[in-house]
């Protein structure tokens, strides 16, 4: 019997990485031991933690600065230990995330076209971890809502438009947090832990809504992130250290939907997700490849595509969001492949003969606007993202900048119970508020009575100076 190829419309994606002009290069790229990306991207720009000494620091360069990259071009340097982890927030192309071992996360506002001298002085330092931050992620819909992980075993979700923290997760891990991924409208989170364990928690509840022990079963780092339909995946190791990737319904974590198990390289894979076209890009660290599959409802579930393969390995990558890709080239990745010395754009593209703009390939994508404030999500609602059209293309728009309200620390009275008033502070803020705008309101009030009461006097003179004219013309 001759076997049916299966009909997907990525079967022939494929990877292609630009010219050399179009590199990055003498960028020297971090050595540290952490498996992070060590990359983030966005329509404007790309930023990459380098080497530096005497603290931690990392490149933003705008994405038309190709080539050569002069060794005293300005850096992000405010941390006091290498950086780790860095985040582009999804609702403001000019603001990025950076967690370090100096245990704090700072928030930085780049410049709209670049850096012309060195930033050292963050929008706002966050400081609530014990040991080392190496993870920090954005909520894909909240505006100025971030999590952040340490090697504490504590995730802390901050409100970063008041500089605190609003949920201290610290009860949840007995040891460390490999990665950690928000599903779609950041209503839920799940982690991959050194203890083998795929939790999925419900942050504003503080509890775990399901769990899965021995996810994988060998010691190396796990990866898991959410799906668009709220599957978890997974990749890790098996027994037998052979590289494992598996889907799982949070509903019933017994068995996992699928299982698929790769090769026996050693290198930790980092997931690349894209949800709309549901599929998902495997890069090993030290790997010279980047895997492929999509993900559909049919068995076996997790369908290979394709492999990019180049001759030089990856120390990280960074990942384009959809709003950034060029549409008229049927381009749907770009990566941004970290070499020693360079960073290398990849482009995958599918091939089409028409130049007109292809509906099924880019189905309406997560926009650069919040869908919620960070008071609303904390207060219990959630929202999918607000989604943008990209047939003519993405254009950026200004984005306005983040400001950093304090509130008064000598306002509240302090509390015994730490998580109680973790929980209540957002209640506060609205108290204060609701307060605030009803004793405006009764100020416009009664600024409007009493102009119709002048209104009403003139009226009355007036008319009583009509009578009189008429009186003194008769």
């Amino acid at each position: 019997m001759r076997r049916v190829v299966r009909q997907s419309k990525f079967r022939h994606v494929f990877g292609q990485a630009v010219k050399n002009d179009q590199c990055y290069d003498d960028i020297r790229v971090s050595r540290v031991t952490w498996d992070s990306s060590f990359c983030a991207v966005n329509p404007r720009f790309v930023a990459i933690i380098i080497e530096a000494s005497g603290g931690g620091a990392f490149l933003v360069l705008p994405l038309h600065k190709t080539g050569r990259i002069d060794k005293s071009y300005p850096t992000v340097c405010g941390h006091t230990g290498p950086v780790l982890d860095i985040d582009w927030c999804p609702h403001n192309d000019q603001v990025i995330a950076s967690g370090s071992e100096d245990c704090t996360v700072m928030v930085w506002q780049i410049p709209e076209n670049g850096l012309t001298l060195s930033l050292t002085e963050p929008v706002v330092i966050l400081e609530g971890h014990s040991k080392r931050v190496g993870i920090v992620a954005w909520h894909p819909t909240a505006r100025n809502v971030l999590l952040s992980a340490g090697c504490d075993n504590t995730i802390i979700i901050w409100n970063v438009g008041t500089g605190e923290a609003l949920l201290n997760l610290g009860d949840i891990h007995s040891d460390m947090i490999y990665n950690v991924s928000w599903n779609r409208n950041g209503s839920l989170i799940c982690t991959a832990s050194k203890d083998k364990k795929v939790r999925v928690i419900d942050p504003r509840k503080q509890e775990i809504v399901a769990e899965k022990e021995k996810a994988h079963e060998g010691a190396r780092p796990m990866r898991a992130i959410f799906l668009a339909d709220g599957n978890v995946f997974t990749t890790g190791f098996s027994r037998m250290s052979e590289r494992q990737l598996a889907l799982w319904n949070p509903k019933n974590m017994e068995e996992p939907i699928a299982l698929h198990e790769m090769d026996t390289s050693n290198g930790v894979l980092l997931p690349f997700y894209d949800p709309d076209t549901s599929i998902i890009y495997l890069c090993g660290k030290g790997d010279s490849s980047i895997r492929y599959f999509e993900i559909t409802d049919e068995s076996p579930y997790v369908h290979y595509l394709n492999t990019f393969s180049s001759k030089e390995p990856q120390r990280g990558m960074g990942y384009m969001p959809k709003r950034g890709l060029d549409v008229n080239k049927c381009e749907i990745a770009r990566f941004f492949k970290l070499h020693e010395r360079k960073c290398e754009p990849i482009i995958m593209t599918v091939p089409r003969k028409s130049d007109l703009f292809q509906d099924d390939l880019y189905p309406d994508t997560a926009g650069p606007e919040a869908a919620l404030e960070a008071e609303e999500w904390f207060e219990g609602r959630n929202a999918d993202p607000l989604l943008i059209s990209l047939k003519h293309g993405y254009i950026p728009g200004k984005n306005r900048d983040l400001k950093v309200v304090k509130k008064n620390i000598l306002d509240s009275k302090p509390t015994t119970n730490k998580k109680c008033d973790l929980i209540s502070v957002p209640k506060k803020t609205a108290d204060t508020a609701s307060v605030q705008n009803e004793a405006k309101l009764d100020e416009i009030l009664k600024e409007i009575k009493s102009i119709k009461d002048t209104i009403c006097n003139q009226d009355e003179r007036i008319s009583k100076l009509e009578q009189q004219m008429a009186k003194i013309a008769a």
